[in-house]
């Protein structure tokens, strides 16, 4: 049997995919927001609380109404909402970000090389301001919701992909295919691993923990697609779903300016986190293997394409100033190319056998 469900956000990206999971198993919900972007995907079923998730008082009234016997805050001030249904929920789940860890906004802090691979939940968080102001804003909410919720489930989400999303990495090369661009910049080979999580793998993850209330008591876990995907792969496998390829051009880290917004970092370390507690603990696999699901939604950006410099635009800075990334493309290729001329080739080492190793010493297999 369902139990009384408020979900504090549910209209954005995860939210509706949380939501329609929360009414198919049974659950009675309700979701708190300002009521400026409903959506058609919501239920019919569900309640809608019209409250503005940031105003303190607001909240305070909306926890003293009706009981609930879990809310899950995706939206809003987190410490507030935490505060605001101390004492009256059963369960209390909240999402927060991977910016946490120490080092993921600024690689240096971690150390030489940057992030350990995989980061799991208890890799050093971010301690003082200094090091990261907004990292260490969200250490200290967790630690305000574990403060007014023992029992709190916290989960730690990457950058979110998929419909509806604000910041859509992948409309970096589905605008690219829709104005027949033919070659892309990628940074050293385009090799850097950065996790993200689909829309819906990222909901499945929240409806496991709520699935699972005691296992999840008093946890945090990293969410996140099982399968991290190279930012090489990313473009490939958009351009595909479109019909479309690229002649991916590859320039060092420090001359591929127009591939910082599919990097989303100022390096090309890898961030990718460890997801062994939650598939432990909850059983946690992918709804939706990451290729499709970067298909999907590239077929729904181009479907649904964001307004030339709008928000998504502004929010991803990309100018998409193609004359200057030919310049710098057509400059890169007149390079004269450096000699590899050694007097004894440097090989792969004898323990490699692919294309290119030592050749084998009998052209014949014998059992």
């Amino acid at each position: 049997m369902g139990g009384r469900i408020l979900v504090v956000g549910g209209t954005g990206p995860t939210g509706i995919p949380l939501v329609r999971g929360l009414v198919e198993r049974g659950h009675d919900v309700t979701i708190l927001h300002r009521g400026r972007h409903e959506s058609p995907e919501t239920p019919p079923e569900v309640r809608h609380l019209h409250a503005d998730p940031y105003d303190e008082a607001a909240l305070r009234e909306a926890a003293d109404g009706p009981a609930y016997d879990t809310v899950i805050a995706m939206y809003g001030r987190l410490r507030r909402i935490a505060a605001a249904w101390a004492g009256r929920t059963g369960r209390f789940l909240s999402v927060g970000g991977v910016p946490a860890y120490r080092g993921w906004m600024n690689p240096e802090l971690a150390g030489p090389g940057g992030l350990p691979v995989p980061v799991g939940e208890d890799a050093p968080l971010v301690r003082t301001p200094e090091e990261d102001a907004k990292g260490h804003r969200i250490v200290c909410t967790e630690e305000a919701v574990f403060a007014h919720h023992p029992t709190a489930t916290h989960v730690r989400y990457p950058y979110v992909y998929g419909p509806h999303q604000l910041a859509p990495r992948e409309w970096c090369v589905v605008r690219r295919v829709l104005d027949g661009r033919r070659r892309i910049v990628v940074a050293d080979g385009g090799l850097t691993l950065h996790h993200h999580g689909y829309t819906e793998n990222l909901a499945h993850a929240l409806l496991l923990a709520v699935d699972h209330p005691e296992a999840s008591a008093g946890r945090i876990y990293n969410a996140a697609d099982d399968e991290v995907l190279t930012v090489r792969q990313v473009i490939a496998t958009v351009a595909a779903a479109l019909g479309h390829t690229f002649e991916v051009v590859s320039l060092p880290y420090e001359l591929a300016v127009p591939a910082r917004p599919m990097l989303m970092q100022p390096a090309a370390e890898h961030r990718v986190l460890d997801l062994t507690r939650i598939r432990a603990d909850l059983g946690y696999r992918d709804l939706v293997a990451p290729r499709e699901a970067l298909a999907r939604t590239a077929r729904w950006l181009a479907a649904h394409p964001p307004a030339p410099g709008g928000t998504e635009e502004q929010v991803l800075t990309d100018p998409f100033d193609y004359p200057a990334e030919d310049r710098l493309m057509d400059a890169w290729a007149a390079l004269p190319r450096l000699t590899t001329d050694f007097a004894v080739q440097p090989g792969f080492g004898l323990a490699y056998s692919g294309p290119g190793g030592r050749p084998r010493g009998n052209p014949e297999f014998t059992a």
